[in-house]
């Protein structure tokens, strides 16, 4: 094979892998809103917007946490953070609790009645979440969680 020849070769695998990206970039972002748009209508026939359902889940798994984090374990914007606190905190789901070894941590903590709805209400959305995914078997399922790790870790690279 000439260099000519190896180049056009490389040239049109290089074509190929890029269109592949391109076709796995859209793919993915069309499952996702997919996903994602009936995700949040499920958390919204609890009475909820998908940002306090998300607080509310990360409470439920981890009880307290300091209000700093939880922007960074739902991926929303502080001031949105403080928005959906205060509107929990209303709904008696939620409390801001003082940390006593430093005034400038306060934590969330969930309430009694937000265990109570969780409790009700997140095992339905696990089960509604499952079917989504029914498509895959398990095993298709945790391969599938792998290739997505490694695909946000290059990205993030």
């Amino acid at each position: 094979m000439s260099g000519l020849q190896k180049e056009a070769v490389t040239g049109a695998t290089c074509e190929k892998d890029e269109a592949a990206s391109l076709k796995l970039f859209v793919v993915l972002s069309k499952a996702y809103r997919s996903l994602m748009d009936r995700a949040v209508k499920d958390m919204k026939n609890y009475g909820l917007s998908s940002a306090e359902f998300m607080v509310l889940e990360v409470l439920y798994h981890r009880t307290r946490i300091p209000l700093q984090q939880i922007g960074e374990k739902i991926l929303v914007t502080s001031g949105s953070i403080t928005y959906n606190i205060d509107k929990l905190e209303k709904k008696g789901l939620l409390k801001r609790v003082p940390c006593s070894e430093d005034r400038r941590v306060t934590y969330a903590e969930i309430t009694e009645d937000g265990r109570k709805l969780f409790d009700e209400i997140f095992p339905k959305h696990v089960s509604m979440l499952h079917g989504m995914m029914g498509g895959l078997s398990t095993e298709e399922k945790e391969q599938a969680t792998e290739w997505l790790k490694l695909l946000g870790k290059g990205a993030g690279s």
